[in-house]
């Protein structure tokens, strides 16, 4: 649900992709499975077609969680899995302290991870996802150790976050947390997640079976 360009999709399983923009399935390589042209809310397959289900970084943008959950677990028989953020758990991110409009943004748009568990049934669970240090990804936590990554104006943009809050709110970002690793001062706070293998932010798995 939700495939996009195909980031995110194994290369070695049977998929059917179900994305709803047209943007998104145009930018598909020539060597994935044409994505079919659905909503999460209204899955156009019998009931338990596939094996398993998976969306990535989606559920927040569903028009009705409740109703794309319940159709994801009635065209599947196997296992349901989510990776989202839990919005309890962003303010971890030190981004928090020099951009806090950006960390409420995100805590609005993304449902509890309990929430979804619940929706979903069949005995689900929530596991946190840990963050590799060089991960390759582009969401805001994969450069926690990475701080001056965010400075740079094209890495924002490419954060859906960003977009929601106005130029001050960046100007103003830029300028401290440009003044603190100038002056060392935020090495001598969060400085350690430089050389942190790994990073346990907000990134969450919800597995039902």
């Amino acid at each position: 649900m939700g495939a996009g360009a195909g980031s995110y999709e194994p290369r070695d399983r049977d998929v059917t992709p179900v994305e709803p923009s047209a943007t998104m399935r145009a930018q598909r390589p020539a060597g994935l499975a044409p994505a079919v042209d659905a909503t999460a809310e209204s899955l156009p397959f019998d009931d338990d077609t596939f094996d398993a289900a998976m969306t990535t970084f989606s559920v927040h943008q569903w028009g009705d969680l409740a109703a794309g959950l319940a159709e994801v677990r009635r065209v599947t028989r196997g296992p349901v899995v989510v990776l989202t953020c839990d919005p309890a758990l962003l303010e971890r991110f030190w981004l928090a302290e020099y951009a806090p409009e950006v960390i409420a943004t995100e805590a609005r748009r993304y449902p509890e991870s309990e929430v979804i568990g619940t929706l979903l049934g069949r005995g689900a669970v929530v596991g946190s996802v840990p963050i590799p240090l060089d991960c390759t990804d582009g969401f805001g936590e994969a450069y926690d150790g990475r701080p001056e990554r965010l400075l740079e104006p094209e890495v924002r943009a490419a954060m859906s976050a960003w977009s929601f809050v106005g130029d001050a709110v960046h100007a103003r970002f830029v300028r401290d947390l440009g003044a603190d690793l100038g002056s060392g001062a935020w090495d001598a706070r969060p400085g350690h997640l430089r050389t942190q293998p790994t990073f346990e932010g907000s990134l969450v798995l919800v597995v039902a079976g």
